[in-house]
């Protein structure tokens, strides 16, 4: 028996009856962070994440491809150590890996633990509404244009992963997107979608109202 699993196992056993010899039947039965097919969805949704092959990942923690495999595939369950060289190679802690130091499957960011940001200058302030977790796939972040303010500049590099795409909600007033040299004209209530990885910004085109959208960026392919 392999040690994640029998890890898995006194875990298991940690959570059964209460003392007095009741029962107790959970409202949700959450999945077992230890068990092989949960390990193997989540290394393989991280690897994902990262943009990185079974070969990639293979190189950067020492574990062959072809093992990798197996526990993506939840066919095998990962010694301890294995485990610990998949998660360096994902530059996470174990613990991060098996998510032992996560507090249940819902996270809440309060509004005073929100990260911020922006650029005075440029007259842009940001807030990301999103925990930071590792493998989470998508970014929710709330922007702030004064007049004739922008969020970068038209040589700006991209900001985001290959593959990524991004969504935006324009709140009030209205916005210009610049995405790849093209200029496309947003009012309050518009959504655009666009391929993240390309060079663009979000400029303010008015000269006494302040604008302020929402923007979800989330890993992926391409679709375009």
């Amino acid at each position: 028996m392999t040690a994640v699993k029998e890890k898995s196992q006194r875990a298991r056993a940690g959570r059964g009856a209460p003392a007095g010899g009741g029962s107790e039947v959970p409202s949700q039965v959450r999945p077992d962070p230890l068990d092989p097919v949960t390990i193997g969805a989540r290394v393989k949704a991280l690897r994902e994440s990262e943009s990185l092959s079974l070969r990639d990942l293979a190189q950067r923690s020492g574990v062959s491809a072809p093992m990798l495999s197996q526990v993506e595939r939840g066919e095998t369950s990962p010694t301890l150590t294995v485990a610990a060289r998949i998660a360096a190679g994902l530059e996470l802690r174990l613990s991060q890996l098996l998510r032992l130091d996560e507090d249940g499957a819902v996270t809440i960011v309060r509004t005073a633990e929100r990260q911020r940001g922006g650029n005075k200058r440029r007259g842009h302030s940001f807030e990301v509404m999103t925990s930071a977790q590792p493998g989470q796939r998508a970014e929710l972040s709330r922007h702030t244009l004064a007049p004739g303010g922008a969020t970068g500049a038209v040589d700006d590099p991209p900001m985001h992963e290959p593959g990524s795409r991004e969504t935006a909600l324009v709140e009030h007033s209205s916005v210009v997107l610049v995405c790849d040299g093209r200029r496309y004209e947003l009012d309050a209530g518009d959504c655009v979608t666009f391929d993240a990885d390309l060079p663009h910004h979000f400029e303010n085109p008015t000269t006494d109202t302040e604008a302020a959208f929402l923007a979800v960026v989330s890993a992926g392919l391409r679709r375009s």
